[in-house]
């Protein structure tokens, strides 16, 4: 019944009423008053007969209080973005002098030593707490089917390393540890004569590039390699070099094959000269495998447990975060990811600003607190 027929229906059944016999008729002014108490009670009854039509139950379905203000919306979140979350990729390359953007990646650039500071005084200013740096080698003859460049004290990562701590003292350094970047044939290890990856030797390797960042100075080295057994084989050498107390291992512990890398394998130089990666990185379906990997580098001794690609993977951010629930979790927002979003804002599909926070604010409530982002910059304005 709606408001205005239980006013009628009120009034009606007031007017109705029998009077007692010989009773004088009201005037005119106290007919009016009477109507004016019958619309009170009317209201009244009303709004007590709404409430029970809408509330079916509990009372604690009435929800929309708790998020009618701005302020009050940011409040629902169990984590909100901040600028310490943030992770900012890096492509740096052995042409000190280069900076060429990359086409596939929008206002991304690949950058030489001697343009990273320049290029990071005003970030760091806006409040950037932290990068990860990628090597590329672009000289000839640098590439050879061992990597062994990956860890030359005079390679862009390596000198990167020591200008960036001399420079920015604050500046949290990662370093991706990974090989193909630096092989010939572009993948992420060491291969036998049939073209199969060797473990065993990559993650000799892999551990020998890790222990060289983290001796120049890095504060978190992070294999993406996806080698089976490379985090033991990192910490325990850590452990015997006498730096594992001051050396973060993230392990991209749940890092899936797929086609959202393109526009990193153009930046880095990185694309395999021959098959895939299909038998070292975890299958688009692999929840189980995914999940056993992370529990995996749990117990090797990884401090932080990172998933990538993000937003295709939300359930696996999840995942981490219960079965690490005493570990930060990590996600990388991919190039692909990345690009896609700029190229549905460019069509106009919706705002960039707005869906670069729905996209990274669902991978925080996925569980990630530390995200690394190709939005960083913007969102050091932003923020």
């Amino acid at each position: 019944m709606s408001f205005s027929s239980l006013v009628q229906d009120l009034s009606l059944r007031d007017s109705n009423a029998p009077r007692r016999r010989g009773e004088a008729s009201v005037s005119t002014m106290d007919d009016r008053a009477s109507r004016t108490s019958h619309i009170s009670r009317a209201m009244s009854y009303a709004s007590t007969a709404a409430t029970s039509v809408s509330i079916t139950g509990d009372i604690s379905s009435q929800l929309h209080s708790g998020y009618s203000h701005p302020l009050a919306r940011s409040w629902q979140a169990e984590r909100q973005l901040t600028k310490s979350m943030l992770i900012y990729p890096l492509f740096v390359s052995d042409e000190d002098d280069e900076e060429v953007l990359i086409p596939s990646l929008p206002n991304q650039y690949r950058r030489g030593i001697n343009k990273l500071v320049p290029f990071l005084e005003p970030l760091v200013h806006k409040g950037l707490a932290s990068v990860v740096l990628f090597g590329v080698p672009l000289k000839p003859g640098t590439k050879d089917a061992l990597g062994t460049a990956a860890d030359d004290p005079e390679g862009p990562v390596i000198r990167s390393i020591r200008l960036l701590r001399q420079r920015f003292p604050h500046l949290y350094l990662v370093c991706d540890v990974c090989l193909c970047e630096y092989t010939s044939h572009g993948h992420c290890g060491i291969l036998r004569d049939d073209g199969t990856l060797n473990n065993q030797l990559s993650v000799d390797r892999i551990s020998d590039v890790a222990i060289a960042y983290a001796r120049a100075g890095a504060h978190c080295v992070a294999p993406s390699d996806m080698n089976d057994g490379r985090i033991r084989a990192i910490k325990l050498k850590l452990i015997e070099e006498g730096i594992a107390h001051n050396t973060t291992l993230m392990s991209y512990a749940a890092k899936f094959s797929g086609c959202l890398y393109g526009p990193f394998r153009d930046a880095a130089g990185s694309v395999p000269a021959f098959g895939d990666r299909k038998c070292y990185q975890l299958p688009p379906g692999g929840r189980g495998l995914a999940r056993r990997a992370i529990v995996r580098d749990i117990n090797e001794g990884a401090d932080i447990i990172m998933v990538k690609p993000a937003s295709q993977y939300l359930d696996i951010i999840s995942d981490a975060k219960e079965l690490g629930r005493d570990l930060p979790v990590a996600a990388y927002q991919v190039s692909g990811e990345f690009a896609m979003i700029h190229a549905a804002a460019k069509a106009g599909v919706f705002d960039l600003k707005a869906m670069a926070f729905e996209s990274t604010e669902g991978i925080l409530r996925a569980g990630a607190t530390i995200i690394v982002s190709y939005f960083t910059p913007e969102f050091l304005d932003w923020l």
